[in-house]
């Protein structure tokens, strides 16, 4: 099904979700019917649901079948959230890609693939299928294979040498890793602005403006807005949806009940990603305001490493921090804790530290705690559906029980 409509494939450690987001906003804005398979959703047309699973990218079957369905729906494009690990075990095997796309590149996963080197090789494999993969005739018109690169990323150069019929880079320091004789275009941003009313940025003469806090957002932004450039869509067409985003789906989603702290769910879990968060929250924090964070780590093996790291940069962040159960699988949730727990005391944190191994009441612990002019930072959940114990998924749903807790707290109050 994957030959008949362009396929846009997007990988990298971070931002994936978010750029795919973005990017089939804009296709909207122009007018293309799309399907988006993520790990934030699922969608064909008007249609789109959450992701139930805690799988990013979909099983090989469950790919075609997608794509089969979009096409069956008259879906002219296709974007598909790319994992390392979904490479590594061939689910893009049988996907004709039109487009890939890398958003940027950092530690992770770094067990499962037995290194950084392999999961870097890994992300190629995407590239390397672009370039091998025969090139299609839609309605006439050969369809070209496009690369579309982050130039402030360390590893561009990396991904730059797979071939492709036209590469884009996007950046915002102004530095383009692309040779001109490659049929190379770059797009740098420039009037960077990330504050309390969302971020800024400007591209040939349009300028954007997004309401979405953090300045990782200009990066996704500016990476949906270039690869919609490469698909042939206008930056005025991008400005124009982009604006209308008021949030994305479990990415900085703020909560408000009538509560006088600011409570924020977010899916950061990644040691970069978490400075990305508190970063971007960091315009927010008000005078005497505190910042409290809740979180966890996932178990059955996975990055181990990051436990202790997560606790360091919440520890030179956060006032009070509330540890507590992600996904623990098959692991001691108390060993997964008290290794987070290492991290932040490393550090010779003074602030506040709780290990309150039952979601719900770590949530009710910091909403209890909050006060006037606080920044409540739920996080590494965002809109997962499920909280994964041994081999049992047990339904959850970050934001609702956020809410619930936060409910209670004012009712009790009253």
């Amino acid at each position: 099904p994957s030959e008949a409509m362009v396929v846009v494939g997007v990988t990298g450690t971070k931002g994936k979700s978010s750029t795919i987001f973005m990017l089939a906003k804009i296709l909207e804005e122009a007018g293309l019917k799309i399907a988006v398979s993520s790990s934030l959703m699922f969608k064909i047309k008007e249609n789109e649901w959450l992701n139930p699973s805690h799988m990013t990218m979909a099983g090989r079957f469950r790919l075609q079948e997608f794509l089969a369905q979009a096409k069956q729906a008259g879906c002219t494009h296709a974007l598909i959230e790319t994992t390392s690990e979904g490479i590594k075990q061939h689910r893009h095997r049988f996907i004709n890609f039109d487009a890939a796309v890398i958003t940027n590149l950092s530690p992770e996963h770094i067990e499962a693939h037995r290194g950084f080197e392999n999961y870097k090789r890994a992300k190629g494999r995407l590239f390397e299928a672009l370039a091998g993969a025969r090139r299609k005739v839609i309605g006439g018109k050969r369809v070209e294979k496009i690369s579309v690169l982050n130039m402030d990323d360390e590893h561009a150069e990396y991904f730059a040498q797979f071939a492709a019929d036209r590469k884009y880079g996007f950046g915002t320091k102004g530095v383009c890793k692309l040779t001109p004789h490659e049929n190379a275009t770059c797009v740098l941003a420039g009037d960077l602005r990330a504050d309390v009313s969302g971020v800024g940025f400007s591209v040939e003469g349009v300028s954007f403006a997004l309401r979405l806090l953090g300045a990782f957002n200009v990066h996704n932004a500016l990476a949906a807005a270039v690869a919609a450039k490469a698909l042939g869509v206008d930056f005025k067409v991008a400005r124009e949806a982009l604006k209308k985003i008021e949030e994305i789906p479990g990415r900085m989603k703020f909560i408000t009940e009538g509560q006088k702290f600011t409570a924020i769910v977010d899916l950061a879990h990644t040691p970069g990603s978490f400075e990305a968060v508190f970063q971007g929250v960091l315009p927010l924090k008000q005078s005497h305001g505190r910042i409290i964070a809740v979180f966890g780590s996932a178990g059955g093996g996975r990055d181990t490493w990051k436990r202790p790291e997560l606790g360091k940069i919440a520890a030179q962040h956060a006032d009070v921090i509330v540890l507590t159960n992600e996904d623990p699988y098959d692991e001691d949730p108390d060993a997964i804790l008290s290794a987070i727990a290492q991290g932040v005391r490393a550090t010779g944190f003074q602030g506040k530290l709780e290990i309150v191994p039952d979601r719900r009441k770590a949530i009710r612990t910091a909403v209890d705690a909050a006060r006037w002019n606080d920044t409540v930072l739920f996080l590494g959940k965002g809109t997962e559906q499920t909280m994964v114990f041994g081999g049992t998924s047990v339904p959850w749903n970050e934001e609702s029980v956020v809410i619930e807790e936060i409910r209670n707290m004012l009712y009790d109050k009253r």
